[in-house]
């Protein structure tokens, strides 16, 4: 069977490769300047071994997405990006396709007025793309076969070392078969800023989100919306002795279905790279909490809200840890043997913040919770290898594995079988 699998892989993969390059040949030699005509062949096949962490709950698949994209720039002021995406899963047993399959939909389509980089101010409207410092609170979510578009208008300011973006979007819900429409009644607004230019060495980024939902579960079993104020700073800079850091902190107020909202996160990151050893090996340490709720019924709702979020490998490679109640400690350790080859091999242990609260997954859904907080709050460890190489400026390829050990709070609440996380992608873009 994983004969199989290996082999399907290399089939498709083979095919991207010539498709690619017979389609890179063909933009060269046809597009005007004026236009730009982008594509995206992605391949991953990848699967789980102890889904629910329960024995023989295994599964391996092919994800599939192809995107192609136009866009044009009439005049200096004026340009326009409308890209289809056709995304697939293939040979799944176990999986269910909603989260990977989005046949011959429309992804992006947006015109911009404006250059903030040259003309101070940018206003860009239609569907598209929300990314804003690492991701944690508002992305694209690329490592999805879909990935996250939102329908919304954005407004850039660039002056000097500073710029703001003020935005309105609600998220795009994908639907197999169906054109995509934006999820009714959710609706994000906020403003990010860059102030790097006051402060020396660092990067600055301020921001303030509002979010709202119509209908959620609030502590009493009752339904009701949602809004959720995020006042936060992300701050990034370098110390002496070549140290790299990196912070962010996020406060939230609001309601929750009748509950009020009192949470916050923080994620701090210290690292170096011995670029003048062999390997040019790096090391990392992270640390990340998230608060959760500490009295279910105390009317207050005291877990953290992650957003919308490119959290795929932030809290470990198998994506069964986010960042809502939870307290995280996470090493990286990474080499480079040769050109364009990056190794890392990655330690991550969990507690929950809150022992009455759950544990929820990298896309922030509960996967599992003990009300009485009796079991204990030691979720696990997991430990992961990755490898990628870039072939050339179109072509990479990677692979990688990880392994969840459940601790204490997973072995009570669950069946307490560790959790496997294999994968290989080969991508092509031009």
């Amino acid at each position: 069977m994983k004969f199989k699998h290996t082999l399907r892989f290399l089939i498709a993969g083979f095919g991207v490769w010539i498709a690619s390059a017979s389609a890179q040949d063909f933009v060269k030699e046809r597009v005007p300047s004026w236009m730009r005509l982008s594509g995206e062949m992605r391949l991953r096949e990848e699967g789980f071994l102890g889904q629910g962490f329960r024995e023989g709950a295994d599964d391996m698949y092919l994800l599939q997405r192809f995107r192609l994209g136009l866009q044009v720039q009439p005049a200096p002021w004026l340009k326009g990006f409308v890209q289809g995406q056709d995304a697939r899963v293939s040979f799944t047993g176990l999986a269910a396709r909603a989260p990977h399959q989005d046949s011959a939909d429309l992804r992006q389509a947006w015109v911009q007025f404006g250059e903030a980089a040259t003309h101070h101010i940018e206003v860009r409207a239609g569907r598209q793309e929300l990314a804003f410092g690492e991701e944690r609170l508002v992305g694209a979510s690329n490592w999805g076969n879909i990935s996250r578009t939102f329908d919304a208008l954005r407004v850039g300011f660039q002056s000097g070392g500073y710029r703001v973006d003020a935005f309105a979007s609600s998220v795009v819900a994908p639907k197999d078969h169906v054109l995509d429409s934006h999820a009714h009644g959710e609706v994000l607004t906020g403003l990010y800023g860059d102030i790097s230019s006051w402060v020396p060495h660092a990067k600055v980024q301020p921001y303030f989100l509002w979010s709202r939902t119509p209908s959620v579960l609030g502590e009493t079993g009752a339904t009701g919306s949602q809004h959720t104020d995020t006042l936060g700073v992300r701050w990034a800079g370098d110390l002496p002795k070549g140290l790299l850091y990196t912070m962010e902190l996020a406060f939230q107020t609001g309601r929750w279905a009748g509950d009020r909202t009192h949470a916050w996160a923080g994620f701090w990151r210290i690292g170096h790279e011995f670029s003048a050893l062999p390997l040019r090996p790096g090391l990392r340490l992270e640390v990340n909490h998230a608060s959760g709720d500490s009295d279910p019924s105390d009317g207050r709702h005291g877990t953290f809200n992650v957003l919308y979020p490119t959290a795929h490998d932030k809290y470990g490679l198998t994506d069964q840890v986010g960042w809502k109640n939870i307290n995280h400690i996470g090493l990286i350790a990474d080499a480079k043997p040769v050109r364009n080859v990056v190794l890392q091999l990655k330690f991550h242990d969990w507690w929950l913040a809150s022992a009455r609260d759950g544990l929820y997954n990298a896309g922030g859904a509960l996967l599992v919770r003990d009300p009485t907080g009796s079991v204990g709050t030691h979720v696990g460890e997991e430990v992961s290898f990755q490898a990628s190489w870039t072939v050339s400026p179109h072509l990479q390829i990677g692979g990688g594995v990880g392994h969840l050990f459940p601790g204490g709070f997973l072995e009570h609440t669950t069946p307490g079988h560790g959790y496997t996380f294999p994968y290989v992608s080969l991508a092509y873009g031009f």
